[in-house]
């Protein structure tokens, strides 16, 4: 379920599914870097202005789950208009900045971005541009990302399937609106 904030400044409300910290797992998998399964948290947070805060951070996972090392973070402002036209700049750890500029599927919770602008510093790796997609599928945020470099044309390097974390403060509320349940926990089954 998509919940709306009552503070939230009424031009996001069409992003208002991407609120909240998601965490998950994905595949990173792209020529001249190592393939691997990776971790990922990110949050979407707002403070009532126009814009929504975006902050990411993944690392790499062994063959158990457990983290080997960080992989990449990444942070940056989303913004809609009227039109459901969503732009975004995202500054990573590497050394790049990008503008991305996209848009809101009509009637579904999916973005589609594609870059407008890079810019890197002299440290960074190559990196020309790239696309993601964003989509709120069962509850569930999934993303998936492409990449090119002046070497390799534009095609998938990331993807990731996040779930929603709930606080404990949220569980509580949950339990405070759950209906009056029998004593005796069979009549539950009934």
């Amino acid at each position: 379920m998509i919940e709306i904030p009552s503070d939230l400044n009424p031009d996001l409300v069409p992003l208002a599914f991407l609120l909240g910290t998601w965490e998950g797992a994905g595949v990173s998998d792209f020529p001249g870097a190592e393939k691997c399964n990776f971790g990922q948290s990110v949050t979407f947070s707002h403070d009532g202005r126009d814009f929504i805060e975006y902050r990411s951070h993944s690392w790499v996972l062994d063959k158990d789950g457990n983290k080997v090392r960080p992989l990449e973070s990444e942070s940056g402002y989303w913004r809609i208009d009227k039109d459901r036209k969503v732009e975004v700049v995202m500054v990573r750890d590497q050394g790049i900045v990008e503008i991305w500029y996209g848009e809101l599927a009509d009637q579904k919770p999916q973005i589609d971005l594609a870059t407008d602008a890079v810019a890197r510093t002299a440290a960074s790796e190559a990196y020309s541009g790239g696309k993601r997609l964003y989509g709120y599928v069962k509850s569930d945020l999934m993303w998936v990302g492409e990449k090119a470099t002046p070497e390799v044309p534009l095609r998938p390097y990331m993807s990731a399937h996040l779930k929603k974390v709930v606080t404990p403060e949220e569980v509580a509320e949950m339990a405070r609106n759950l209906p009056d349940m029998p004593d005796d926990g069979i009549a539950f089954f009934r």
